[in-house]
């Protein structure tokens, strides 16, 4: 009894504690490329010499004063998407070159300060990157959106994604296990010819992606989810890729908080969200990537299921996703990461892309954090637990794994402790310090960064994204089982 009043008192601190946390604002910066360049290119002139003096100056704390209009020049600042104006308080912004993601900033606009001047003194210390190569032209593509009872959600998604500047697109929409008629009624009235409506009766988000993928017609099929809001150029980033890769499968994109309004958005997002940093990366079979010993079984570090697209043919090759998965079902995830690695064992290749964006509605309740938290854990043992049972030639490389997948999986339901202060950085938590204090500074690191912490993660959830693990295998047998009696079987 001791044992638990201890574990009761804990968490009820660590509650306390979750409750304290503030809200923060959500921005995009566009820095224009050629005035960056320009700078740039000044370097041991009068105008550079200005522009470090003027950088010190913000560094101390002095950037209302310093800066002045030159500090925002040839930047532009915009609220995230149905945020408000900037205003003075601590503010995430994503920093574009030239309109393309390049990195995250976490700063603090003081009281009367210009919010361009102070965020485009952090964002500037980002660093450039290559120029990104002009596109080729995208195969046509198809975007399905898997939903089930949220219309309302649902039309800010469509509403982007028809905003698209994709040349050859369609939108499919599958209404999983439906109640009412909200969500074709929506599609009719609203989209009309625009988006598809299909209904898939049986609920799972897996099967709900099966469905669409027998529907669709395009080259390349794209999923994203009915609480995101995607950036006008996504469609395209994810699936050019494709045109000039025949061996690419899979493509994955950055996904970053559309609102840090409440302690669980900003509770998640300051332990990395969904993002996977702002840097491409290509994944091949053939290859395996020496600091991913695990590969290719993290099929989380991959990309998520809110911003995914697959050559069409490569994943009906693979037989889709595995029904028996997926949020809707026992086994509470895993869909998305079983699609990865059923591609990658098929000798295709996985690319990440940070610059096919979409922002993501996090969700915004404690008992919201246990549910993901435990669904996740469950999630992780259930994917796997599904590729051994479908493909048993993976067994050998698995158990070959084994025993740094378990140091991993300690490593993933450990309790997080906040970490050093983070200067603005490229999203991966990189920086070397700074002060949280002083009103121009990063904050406490960068939501959305690998490592960057601004707050301990809870031990309850912790507690629950283990449970969650020890479940994920049953719960996948037991999705198994109802499937049959419902007449599906897993492919």
């Amino acid at each position: 009894m001791t044992g638990v009043w201890r574990v009761r008192q804990e968490t009820r601190r660590e509650i306390e504690g979750f409750l304290s946390i503030g809200p923060v604002q959500v921005a995009e910066l566009d820095l224009d490329a050629e005035e960056a360049e320009g700078v740039a290119e000044a370097e041991g002139t009068e105008e550079a010499h200005r522009t470090e003096e003027t950088h010190r100056a913000r560094e101390a704390g002095d950037a209302q004063d310093a800066g002045g209009a030159e500090g925002a020049k040839g930047a532009e600042l915009r609220p995230g998407p149905g945020s408000p104006p900037v205003t003075s308080g601590a503010v995430f912004v994503l920093v574009r070159r030239a309109g393309r993601p390049i990195g995250t900033v976490l700063g603090r606009v003081p009281e009367g300060a210009d919010p361009t001047e102070v965020l485009a003194g952090l964002a500037r210390k980002l660093p450039g990157g290559e120029q990104p190569e002009p596109l080729p032209r995208p195969p046509s593509a198809s975007v399905v959106v898997a939903t089930r009872e949220r219309a309302d959600q649902l039309a800010r998604a469509l509403d982007s994604l028809l905003a698209q500047d994709h040349p050859d697109f369609e939108i499919v929409v599958v209404d999983n296990a439906p109640v009412t008629g909200e969500t074709r009624e929506l599609v009719e009235r609203k989209y009309g010819e625009r988006v598809r409506y299909v209904c898939e009766p049986v609920p799972g988000l897996a099967i709900a992606h099966n469905r669409g993928l027998a529907a669709v017609r395009g080259e390349v099929i794209a999923f994203t989810d009915d609480d995101v809001v995607a950036d006008p150029r996504w469609l395209t980033e994810l699936t050019a890729p494709f045109a000039t890769d025949p061996r690419l499968g899979c493509a994955t994109g950055l996904i970053l908080p559309a609102r840090l309004r409440t302690p669980a958005q900003v509770l998640l997002e300051s332990h990395g969200g969904f993002a996977k940093g702002f840097t491409p990366r290509t994944y091949d079979p053939t290859e395996p990537p020496a600091d991913e010993p695990l590969f290719p079984f993290t099929a989380g570090r991959f990309g998520s299921g809110a911003n995914m697209a697959f050559r069409t043919s490569a994943l009906r090759a693979a037989g889709g996703f595995d029904p028996a998965t997926g949020a809707g079902t026992p086994a509470r995830g895993g869909d998305d990461l079983y699609g990865f690695v059923r591609v990658l064992a098929q000798g295709q290749r996985l690319r990440y892309t940070p610059h096919a964006l979409v922002w993501h509605h996090h969700r915004e309740t404690w008992r919201d954090l246990e549910t993901q938290a435990y669904g996740y854990g469950a999630g992780l043992t259930a994917y796997l637990t599904a590729i051994l049972v479908n493909r048993p030639a993976l067994l050998p490389a698995f158990l070959v794994r084994l025993p740094g997948g378990l140091a991993h999986a300690r490593g993933l339901t450990a309790v997080r402790a906040t970490a050093v202060p983070a200067t603005a950085g490229g999203g991966d938590g990189d920086g070397d310090g700074g002060d949280a204090t002083d009103g121009t500074g990063p904050a406490m690191g960068v939501p959305g960064g690998h490592d960057s912490r601004t707050h301990p993660w809870p031990r309850r959830l912790s507690r629950l994204q283990r449970r969650g693990m020890l479940y994920g295998p049953v719960g996948y047998l037991r999705a198994r089982r109802a499937l049959r009696t419902v007449g599906l079987e897993v492919r």
